[in-house]
């Protein structure tokens, strides 16, 4: 009988269920996970429709039922006391509002008011439907969480999505929700999900969707705003006239080849009217976007004018930079992480001559500023003087814009290890990337994925009136592309309906020849995911589910990767080297939370520059220069060989990739009585860390190798070759040590002599750290490398007698 309940629970959850129409990723479970359950949901649903309602009868109130003569004290007149004298009485916001009556009256005269205020009634009433529509869809769901899963209401948000999971995949066993599968697995309840986002990341990474514009003097930029984003979502997935006929299934027709001429042309008629559409509606979503964002931003600019100049993660960012089968909270956490090394990389440029006349600026406004503060202190009535006020707020919004151009005057200049700490998080970069870190195209790339807040800001406002002109004139000649793309890449799976083929992570189909998977696949240049998307979105899920059975080809990747990991371990120091350094390490990568994983994290990519310098280890002894890579592969070995013999009962024992929490460096911080106090639940976050740092070291290691395979040559998929520059499209060499950066040369006092002496082969400093190391091990009286730290006496470190040249390789992230 309570088989057959949960069973009725989940029928009934499968009628009101939506996928994802909105962008959200409100399907079957996932919704509590992503909103914190019903009351939540229900709330935001709530306040969404009061605050459409406030915005519209607040502006309406301001525009004709205020009179602003009477408020500025233009005009003396004083309706409240109007048998006194104006210049006895101060003006009051009552005399200022028109009575009930005028205010109707002043309504009534405007029609376009009237025709915009029943445009927005009509809006409101459509919300509040799809409103009910959602509560009844949201009850559904709460009543399966308690009565299938059970899993009470107010133990929610305690509950991980890991565990949601397991007791899906339970449930399934005991009675199962799919029909048409006896096993339910993890791939599977990440392809309902998403399904959609799948397809938009999929059509990014293949170059399809029109989001990249080479304009005359801005250059290269990128534009996907959520309305655009909105608009490309209603036309491929839930809209009226979209490519698929339900929530499950592309309809028939787009997937026979033999009619895509025809398909073509009516996708083309359809984003014409589309867009005709966004035209029509253009100037009421501007009125819109212009009053939302004055009233969402005004008060937080007014109160931390810099809040514009922060970055965020843009929209086509995130599409950008997500796996496949990656969830929304995986995909911010992971964000989360990149979000710190990101903005200190794009902060290491600083432009000298917009700093001085920052700093002048600065001068000037603080000095006015100061007068103004100080006659207010001494005499409070110079704020009864007009435009007091304002001219105090001015000047203080342009003494901290002034002050956000100024760089910090410690801060040293070391791209390459900002860089790849920023690739250790977001497990994305194009090829020409590396080795160009101090280029300002490297870095105006990444801000076209991490902009200013005030430039997303921008492009929201401005989003009504492009919009129109991109889905008309960009997105409609690539109608049969598109066409081509849903029958080509749209694979039906029993049970879960049409998914993108690139979502299943298939290496033998959608595989790179050139990022460890060469042998293994059959694509051809149009089927293989672009940079490595496959081969690093398989490893995210891999190490993100330890419990997930991958298929045979995927395991054959994986076992080939770890294979990899051990040959290349073989040859770089233990894991234990590597790890005894941490405080320095995380010392250097000025890492202020000191969490295991960072620390982990921080030791890998630090660890090189510390060998390549000489610098001695705990042990007093210099260690051998070691590439990033080799002690990736070093790390990640230990953590493949530590396996579950020591773990606490409880906590699953079928990985099938590493053991992400058990490693080396919970064996020297945590002895096994202690381990087998900890909660499970304080194990499992525990692992969720450490699998971020796992697929972090995954992510680095995998692009040193593809980059020593000479990846330079195969076409890009962002950055394509034709719009590179000159610097870029010369074919970079094997990378030895990306995390390794040479900052100056100085004290060559004698080379120019050596060099009139010596071979042109010898005429040159090395360009690269491992060279400069052997350098330092064959000729001990040529070269001298240190770790430029700060406190540290760089004439301490070279006596005067020694005249030959000091390369200072930077390791200092700031």
């Amino acid at each position: 009988m309570e088989a057959q309940e949960q069973f009725r629970e989940y029928q009934r959850l499968e009628d009101f269920e939506e996928d994802s129409p909105p962008g959200e990723e409100d399907l079957l479970v996932h919704v509590p996970e992503a909103k914190n359950g019903f009351a939540c949901m229900v709330l935001s649903d709530f306040f969404e429709l009061v605050q459409f309602l406030f915005v519209v009868m607040f502006t309406t109130f301001l525009f004709h039922c205020v009179e602003y003569d009477v408020l500025f004290a233009n005009k003396p007149v004083n309706h409240t006391h109007s048998g006194t004298s104006p210049d006895r009485n101060k003006v009051t916001l009552a005399d200022a509002i028109l009575p009930a009556q005028q205010c109707a009256l002043r309504i009534q005269e405007s029609g376009w008011i009237i025709f915009l205020l029943v445009m927005a009634a009509i809006f409101w009433l459509y919300r509040l439907i799809k409103m009910f529509c959602n509560l009844l869809s949201y009850w559904e769901i709460r009543k399966f969480y308690i009565r299938a899963l059970k899993i009470p209401s107010d133990e929610l948000c305690n509950f991980t999505w890991q565990e949601v999971q397991s007791r899906l995949i339970s449930l399934q066993r005991e009675q199962p929700m799919c029909v048409h599968k006896k096993e339910l697995t993890e791939l599977d309840i990440y392809h309902r999900i998403l399904r959609f986002k799948n397809y938009m990341v999929a059509m990014v990474n293949k170059s399809l969707l029109p989001v990249r514009f080479r304009l005359p003097l801005a250059g290269d930029i990128t534009f996907l705003s959520q309305g655009l984003k909105y608009n490309l979502e209603l036309l491929f997935f839930w809209g009226p006239g979209s490519l698929f006929q339900n929530k499950w299934n592309l309809q028939p027709k787009y997937k026979r080849p033999g009619q895509r001429l025809e398909l073509a042309q009516e996708l083309s008629r359809t984003i014409i009217l589309l867009g005709l559409a966004n035209l029509f509606l253009c100037p009421f979503i501007l009125v819109w976007q212009i009053l939302y964002a004055f009233f969402s931003y005004t008060e937080v600019i007014k109160r931390e004018p810099g809040s514009l100049g922060a970055r965020r993660w843009s929209l086509y960012g995130r599409l950008y930079l997500r796996h496949f089968n990656e969830l929304t909270h995986e995909l911010q956490a992971r964000m989360s992480r990149g979000y710190k090394p990101a903005t200190k990389y794009m902060n290491s440029f600083a432009s000298p001559l917009l700093a001085i006349a920052a700093k002048n600026l600065g001068f000037f406004a603080g000095s006015l500023l100061a007068v103004l503060i100080a006659l207010t202190v001494y005499d409070e009535d110079v704020l009864t003087v007009q435009h007091i006020l304002t001219a105090i707020t001015v000047l203080g919004v342009l003494v901290t814009i002034a002050r956000s151009f100024i760089p910090d005057e410690h801060m040293v200049w070391c791209p390459e290890q900002l860089l790849q700490c920023v690739l250790a998080h977001i497990h994305y970069m194009p090829d020409h990337w590396q080795g160009h870190a101090h280029k300002l195209e490297t870095r105006d790339e990444l801000a076209q994925l991490f902009q200013y807040k005030a430039v997303f800001i921008l492009e929201e406002l401005l989003s009504p009136i492009i919009t129109p002109f991109i889905l008309i004139f960009t997105l409609r000649p690539k109608s049969l592309e598109i066409i081509d793309f849903f029958r080509n890449f749209s694979v039906e799976v029993v049970g879960v309906g049409d998914i993108c083929s690139f979502a299943q992570m298939d290496i033998r189909k959608h595989g790179n020849p050139q990022w460890m998977s060469e042998g293994q696949t059959q694509a051809s240049v149009y089927q293989q995911a672009e940079n490595g998307k496959t081969e690093l979105s398989l490893m995210h899920f891999a190490i993100t589910n330890p419990r997930w059975h991958p298929p045979l080809e995927s395991s054959m990747f994986i076992g080939h990767v770890k294979e990899k990991v051990q040959q290349d371990a073989a040859n770089a120091p233990p894991a234990q080297q590597i790890l005894c350094d941490a405080p320095i390490c995380s010392s250097i990568l000025s890492n202020e939370s000191g969490t295991a994983p960072d620390t982990l994290l921080a030791s890998v990519l630090v660890h090189p520059v510390l060998t390549a310098s000489g610098l001695p280890t705990r042990d007093r002894r210099f260690a051998q220069p070691t590439t990033t890579a080799s002690a990736a592969a070093s790390v990640l070995a230990s953590l493949s060989a530590s396996q579950i013999s020591s773990r606490p009962q409880g906590l699953h024992s079928n990985s099938s990739l590493y053991t992400s929490d058990r490693t080396v460096l919970q064996q020297s911080t945590m002895s096994p009585s202690e381990s087998q106090i900890q909660s499970i639940s304080h194990l499992s976050l525990l692992a969720s860390e450490f699998a971020s740092a796992e697929m972090s070291l995954h992510a680095i290691y995998m692009h040193e190798v593809h980059q020593n395979q000479g990846s330079s040559q195969r076409p890009l998929g962002m950055w394509q070759a034709a719009d590179m520059s000159p610097h870029q499209r010369q074919a970079p060499g094997p990378v030895i040590a990306p995390a390794i950066g040479v900052c100056a040369l100085v004290d060559g006092r004698r080379r120019n002599r050596r060099q009139k002496k010596g071979p042109p082969s010898r005429r040159r400093p090395p360009h690269t750290a491992q060279a400069a190391a052997e350098a330092a091990n064959t000729r001990p009286s040529a070269r001298v490398l240190q770790i430029f730290i700060p406190g540290t006496d760089l004439g301490s470190c070279f006596p005067q007698r020694q005249r030959f040249q000091k390369i200072l390789v930077c390791a200092w992230l700031v």
